[in-house]
């Protein structure tokens, strides 16, 4: 290039560059992959974080859950001994049924909320069945088969609450166990003592 050519093609030049550094100063620098805006689906992901019924065994939320079905049924039950009931123990303490259950089932929900359990509708389809035979009794017949079934199932929740209070893993769950099986070992005795006296099946056989 001879140095006239060299003279008319410099300024050209020195132009091109300074567009090219004034257009790459004023150009935004790209994102770092940390500053990016997350992808909706990394955004639901980072919100979706395991559900604290994940630290429950088995066995926990299997206790929560059959729990909440008995205590529902033992409130159901209760209200039905209430108007068909004939003897005065008998009624007296499906009164304290009714009182007791609903609490301890108020503090159920409570925690089974904080684990992420989904509580039962309602009893289960073996303690709806129990309620509808139960219905169409009344008077000392209903007594005995409702003292009766007081006693299996509180003997029942005694076991299932003891079993809970001692081995659990859970804090919550073993303290809710703990704090609960005086008051059941009590409805126990009560509801022997009671079936005793209306003459039950499992009295006679104490």
């Amino acid at each position: 290039m001879t140095p006239k050519l060299l003279v008319k093609t410099l300024p050209a030049a020195l132009l091109a560059l300074g567009v090219a550094g004034a257009y790459a100063q004023s150009a935004p620098a790209p994102a770092s992959p940390q500053s990016q805006s997350p992808s909706p689906d990394t955004a639901n992901s980072a919100r979706t974080l395991p559900g604290k019924s994940a630290r429950l065994s088995h066995a926990e939320r299997e206790f929560i859950e059959s729990t909440a079905k008995d205590g529902m049924a033992e409130v159901e039950l209760s209200r039905l001994a209430q108007e068909h009931a004939s003897n005065a123990q008998v009624k007296q303490f499906a009164e304290r049924m009714v009182t007791d259950h609903s609490k301890a089932n108020e503090e159920l929900r409570q925690l089974a909320q904080e684990k992420g359990v989904t509580m039962p509708a309602g009893p289960s389809h073996l303690e709806n069945h129990e309620a509808t035979k139960l219905s169409k009794l009344s008077g000392a017949e209903f007594d005995r088969a409702y003292m009766d079934g007081m006693v299996k199932d509180h003997q029942k929740a005694v076991k299932a609450f003891e079993k809970q209070a001692s081995k659990a893993k859970d804090a919550d769950v073993k303290a809710f166990a703990a704090k609960t099986l005086p008051t059941l070992q009590e409805h126990l005795r009560l509801a022997q003592t009671a079936d005793q006296t209306v003459g039950g099946k499992k009295a006679a056989s104490r």
